[in-house]
């Protein structure tokens, strides 16, 4: 009788456990359009590049940080990578910009700003644009550390 009472509870544990899933997936699904959730969901380009050639870590108005990484080849970037301890917008804006900007010239990637990273994204909620804008200042300080390391080692 005791075996059949705790495998009920367990059941009735995990319909409770699916039934929040699914409530969690509904209030995203309402709140993120699809790529967004996909990029956050699956990220690419996520983890530390060794010995980059540009890198930067910028803390975010909420407390975020984001750490993005690039290694060029001549004067394009050759490979992004990120990372973040931030909410699922921040791991999806990192996501994004990395895949961006894979191919583009420094000036390029510099030039992109948090609405060309929204648009790609198909929006974010006004809560989480500063999520682009971090992203997007952290690439920008990359790009500047690279060009900072070129005037050192050429002097």
């Amino acid at each position: 009788m005791e075996v059949d009472v705790a495998r009920e509870e367990v059941a009735g544990f995990d319909r409770m456990v699916t039934g929040l899933q699914r409530q969690i997936t509904e209030q995203e699904e309402a709140l993120y359009s699809a790529r967004v959730l996909e990029e956050a969901r699956h990220p690419r380009n996520l983890g530390a590049m060794l010995d980059p050639d540009g890198h930067a870590v910028v803390r975010g108005p909420c407390g975020d940080t984001m750490e993005i990484f690039v290694r060029l080849c001549g004067s394009q970037i050759e490979k992004a990578a990120f990372m973040t301890d931030g909410c699922g917008p921040t791991v999806a804006c990192g996501s994004m910009l990395t895949t961006m900007v894979a191919g583009m010239t420094l000036d390029q990637a510099a030039a992109i700003d948090a609405g060309d990273l929204i648009i790609a994204l198909d929006g974010l909620p006004a809560e989480h644009v500063h999520c682009a804008t971090m992203a997007v200042n952290t690439l920008r300080e990359a790009i500047s550390h690279h060009r900072k390391k070129g005037e050192i080692g050429s002097e």
